[in-house]
């Protein structure tokens, strides 16, 4: 059945083996695999889950309903919902948080089901996402957290390069573990997590600019795909085809690469650039932007151009090749195109 994605778990298991013996070598002693990327695919999660890891984590609290048999801690990596709180502590061991009123109705929830609901309490340090502002006054805020009965503050933590391109650091992670000795020291407590962001901060792996008392990350990407997110490099000893696209054509023929008769809208509202290059093969493959932005596929032949297509339709440039009606492409995806396919119903997953 085509299209679909082709998850190679053996690979899997090697790259969540390698990530583990990775953050274990840099002193970090509690990793996170954010598996959101997967949207709540049990075969593959469930391979994840076999290893040595702290939590599994996703930012939707569907997902983790989905993984409640699986024995191991899970945690909400986006901050919650006043309206899901009971949800959230219900499915989730931890969550990330920022406003005290939220984990209030957390601690309201966790009493009603009896439980302790733990908490890392994110700071901003310059990304501009998520999290208390660094330079901002946090005593009071924690003060009040450590007042709730049913509410542990395990940690603090922070969010970088997802919404402003802030790359981790030795100075602005330093901050974090600065304002981490501030409530330790303030309160008389220890925390037990200090997590320095997520995959972006392996860029610093073994280059001792990681402060030492960072023993938390939350890793992605670079477990799926073999990349940092920093600047996009490709880790060495992680498998980069985990996961391959496959789709079938549906029609090739030779054609016009310029669209004859006057141009106004596509299907999807815009008007179309097109540059004329002559005749080309002209393949159509039965996938289309209802499934993935088509800018995220990325062909692994080489000879094969993407040259656009509609909701259903991806129309490729074949000039170069053989290939006929019925034969499988195979293509790379990246992060955001990942996500796509994998919440696409349309698209099939096999496992090998």
């Amino acid at each position: 059945m085509y299209p679909r994605i082709c998850i190679d778990l053996k690979k899997l298991n090697d790259n969540t083996e390698q990530l583990i013996n990775m953050t274990k070598r840099n002193h970090i002693s509690s990793l996170f695999v954010v598996v959101k990327v997967l949207a709540g695919d049990l075969r593959t999660v469930s391979e994840i889950a076999k290893h040595d890891i702290a939590y599994i984590a996703d930012s939707r609290i569907e997902n983790l309903k989905q993984f409640a048999h699986i024995a191991k801690p899970k945690a909400l990596m986006r901050l919650p919902m006043i309206s899901e709180a009971n949800r959230v502590v219900k499915y989730a061991d931890l969550s990330l948080n920022s406003e005290l009123k939220t984990i209030s109705k957390l601690n309201n929830a966790a009493k009603k089901l009896g439980k302790i609901h733990d908490i890392i309490l994110m700071f901003d340090l310059g990304d501009l996402r998520e999290g208390v502002f660094y330079q901002d006054d946090y005593i009071d805020l924690v003060d009040a957290i450590l007042g709730l009965d049913n509410i542990r503050l395990r940690g603090i933590g922070t969010n970088l390069t997802c919404f402003g391109g802030v790359i981790p650091s030795h100075e602005n992670l330093s901050t974090l573990v600065k304002i981490a000795h501030s409530i330790e020291n303030q309160f008389d407590i220890k925390l037990e997590l200090i997590s320095g962001g997520n995959s972006s901060s392996i860029h610093l792996f073994d280059t001792g600019k990681i402060p030492s008392d960072i023993n938390c990350l939350r890793i992605g990407e670079s477990l799926m795909l073999a990349r940092e997110t920093a600047y996009g490099e490709r880790i060495n000893g992680l498998h980069e085809d985990v996961f391959t696209l496959e789709v079938e054509l549906i029609e090739v023929k030779s054609k016009p690469s310029y669209p004859i008769g006057e141009i106004g809208m596509n299907s999807f509202g815009e008007v179309p650039s097109i540059i004329d290059q002559g005749d080309m093969v002209r393949g159509i493959a039965a996938i289309g932007k209802q499934d993935i932005q088509l800018d995220n596929l990325f062909p692994i032949d080489s000879k094969v151009k993407v040259v656009g297509g509609s909701s259903d339709h991806l129309i490729l440039d074949l000039s170069d090749t053989k290939y006929g009606v019925g034969d499988i492409l195979q293509f790379r995806v990246n992060y955001p195109g990942l996500l796509q396919i994998m919440t696409s119903h349309y698209v099939k997953k096999d496992y090998l």
